[in-house]
């Protein structure tokens, strides 16, 4: 089991926070592609560019093997200045 987390504009435009996935994928492009199976707004904003992620509070890339217990959180990339 995995906790997904979305943050900022994400959680909005999904209208949700988060998310408990019982059977855990293999790699964060797997949670991407399941999650985006969702809906369009759903493949809109994580099967593209529009978010970021981390497992455990660190960046990741899709590539990034998935383990039980993992958190991973979705957010949109900032900019400041």
């Amino acid at each position: 089991m995995i906790k997904v987390l979305f943050f900022a504009q994400l959680r909005e435009v999904l209208n949700c926070s988060n998310l408990t996935i019982e059977s855990t994928p293999e790699t964060l492009g797997d949670l991407r592609q399941l999650l985006c199976e969702k809906g369009d707004t759903w493949d809109e904003w994580l099967g593209s560019d529009k978010a970021l992620a981390a497992v455990n509070q660190t960046m990741a890339d899709d590539d990034v093997k998935l383990n039980d217990g993992n958190d991973v959180a979705f957010f949109p990339p900032v900019t400041g200045g």
